[in-house]
């Protein structure tokens, strides 16, 4: 009986194995599916119309529960990560730090790309900002979020340059982590701020994932083609 338990539970681990390989093997088409589809049915949502059950309950949270005078400042600090002054400073170092045969490119070209995608979907879609309770001064559209876009596809590429690139250690996860908190602060600060809807920042962040599974398979390598690193004592 034992054997036959034992026999059962290799036999169920086995397909999971094989379902769990499939995935990591093809993980940027599972990537780039999931976040159309999720963008596709945001934006069905949208285009009739509709404020999202999604977008009411994040503003009950970011803008009528969780906004302070204390806590204002800092959300403003953040969602300056994706500004125009710090992307700018933090390219010219990837440029001067990071391996590759020219790693600022590769910054330039993946951020301009987005931008441009970024207005040419608002510009198509024209879905008005929220009115009434917002913290600062924004113009243009709200859907998808440009700062959304602009964190995850910045701060996207560099944690898939790290990942790819620098040493296997504990740092390596530790800057991975800490690029993805900033994604993250960043879409979550333009709903507390009032500029945009919980479903622009979702929108926004599908979006640059699904690029980023483009441009990182064809296009970042002719920039930063370099070996990875293949053992915890490879160089960065």
């Amino acid at each position: 009986m034992a054997g036959s338990n034992a026999d059962s539970a290799q036999g169920a681990r086995g397909p999971l194995r094989g379902a769990l390989s499939l995935a990591r093997d093809n993980l940027r088409l599972l990537v780039l599916l999931v976040c159309t589809i999720v963008f596709l049915a945001l934006l069905g949502e949208v285009l009739e119309g509709e404020i999202l059950r999604l977008d009411t309950l994040a503003y009950r949270f970011f803008v009528e529960t969780l906004r302070s005078d204390a806590l204002t400042p800092v959300v403003e600090a953040v969602t300056s990560l994706a500004s125009v002054v710090v992307l700018a400073v933090l390219a010219a170092v990837i440029a001067a730090l990071a391996p590759g045969k020219a790693p600022g490119w590769c910054v330039t070209v993946n951020l301009v790309c987005v931008v441009a995608l970024n207005a040419v979907l608002k510009a198509i879609v024209q879905r008005p900002r929220p009115e009434g309770f917002r913290l600062v001064a924004e113009s243009g559209y709200s859907f998808p979020s440009g700062h959304s876009m602009v964190a995850m596809a910045f701060f996207g590429l560099l944690i898939w340059m790290i990942w790819r690139y620098h040493k296997r250690d504990a740092m390596r996860v530790v800057w991975c982590a800490f690029f993805a908190l900033v994604i993250v602060a960043v879409g979550l600060s333009r709903i507390y701020l009032g500029v945009h809807y919980a479903s622009d920042v979702l929108a926004g962040f599908c979006v640059s994932l699904a690029w980023l599974a483009f441009y990182t398979k064809a296009v970042a390598p002719l920039f930063v083609a370099v070996d990875a690193p293949r053992n915890a004592g490879g160089g960065a």
